[in-house]
């Protein structure tokens, strides 16, 4: 896709301080759910970047086991890969920065826009909104403890109207050296409700010098390039739109223009759950899938017996087979 005169197309390279990423389609951070896999999935269909669901930078500064086993793990064919952590202690911010840099991330973000209440009771997310000058702090640790180029992932305000997210961008542009902002114009107390503001990105892209990626309201590849041509952003950013349609990557890369058959999406679904389990062994990978399934069993052409089937049994054997017999022609529906 190829927006207005003075924007790239969709598949030309971007550079995100010294990391050059192959295109500007990008997978957006998923809490509990952008796990190495997750963003590989994303980046085999044509992201040219997967950020890290949240990690907790207190987790990887005290060195938590599960933190460290299953959220820093990286697949050599993920890169480049972001890191995106969360905090509100500069120090911790800067060790749990080191550690994610020391595991593999090429790039470090950091969450200023978490709407959730228990991340923003700690005064995480969207509650550094109120607090511009922590914010700073917390982004210069994370370029000094990582050495990486670090971006930040905020909303445009907390309350409806507000801008003070669109404020702190241009002050850790200005004042701590960011090198990318991920902008998502829509109130943190709105959550995905409403319509983001596309003409309040495109007034930060001409405010910084630093790339601008868009993100909210991204449920389509269309969506995706009408908020990239009236954003005037530097690139887009895919989070829900992207749960069970890594298909999504491709339409906006140009690989692909017609939807996933029915065998394809069943071959999508049976790799994830080898991947899972090859991530979380079989027990645990029975319920985590759990909340994989929804995602595909619509475009599988499958009723809600399936759906309900699934989410009920934790045996994947027997998921294996349910979903391998709907990728046969003759499968009954």
């Amino acid at each position: 896709m190829r927006g207005t005169p003075e924007q790239p197309s969709l598949t030309d390279p971007l550079r995100i301080g010294d990391v050059e990423i192959p295109n500007r389609v990008l997978l957006a951070p998923l809490a509990g759910i952008g796990n190495w896999f997750v963003r590989l999935q994303a980046k085999r269909h044509g992201a040219g970047l997967a950020v890290s669901e949240m990690v907790s930078s207190f987790g990887l500064h005290h060195r938590n086991e599960r933190t460290l086993r299953e959220l820093m793990r990286i697949h050599p064919d993920e890169h480049p890969v972001s890191i995106q952590l969360f905090g509100h202690d500069p120090e911790v911010m800067r060790s749990g920065a080191a550690i994610a840099a020391k595991a593999g991330a090429d790039l470090i973000d950091i969450n200023m826009g978490c709407p959730v209440r228990k991340v923003r009771k700690t005064g995480a997310g969207a509650e550094l909104l109120r607090d511009p000058e922590l914010a700073l702090a917390l982004a210069r640790g994370a370029i000094e403890g990582s050495g990486r180029p670090v971006t930040v992932k905020l909303r445009s305000g907390i309350e409806a109207g507000e801008r003070s997210g669109f404020d702190l961008a241009v002050r850790l542009v200005e004042e701590a050296g960011v090198a990318a902002i991920a902008f998502h114009p829509r109130a943190a107390t709105v959550g995905h409700k409403g319509s983001p503001d596309y003409e309040l990105t495109r007034e930060l892209t001409e405010c910084v010098d630093i790339p601008v990626i868009v993100s909210g309201g991204l449920q389509s590849a269309e969506a995706a390039r009408v908020a990239y041509e009236e954003s005037g952003a530097d690139a887009v950013m895919i989070a829900r739109g992207a749960l069970g349609n890594p298909w999504v990557f491709e339409q906006l890369t140009g690989r692909r223009s017609e939807p996933p058959d029915r065998a394809e999406v069943a071959a999508e679904l049976l790799w994830v759950i080898d991947r899972a389990e090859e991530h979380l062994g079989s027990e645990r990978a029975g319920r985590y899938l759990r909340k994989f399934y929804p995602w595909y069993v619509e475009p599988l052409g499958a009723g809600p017996e399936l759906a309900d089937e699934l989410q009920r049994n934790a045996d994947l054997p027997q998921a294996r087979r349910l979903i391998a017999s709907l990728a046969a022609p003759a499968a009954s529906l």
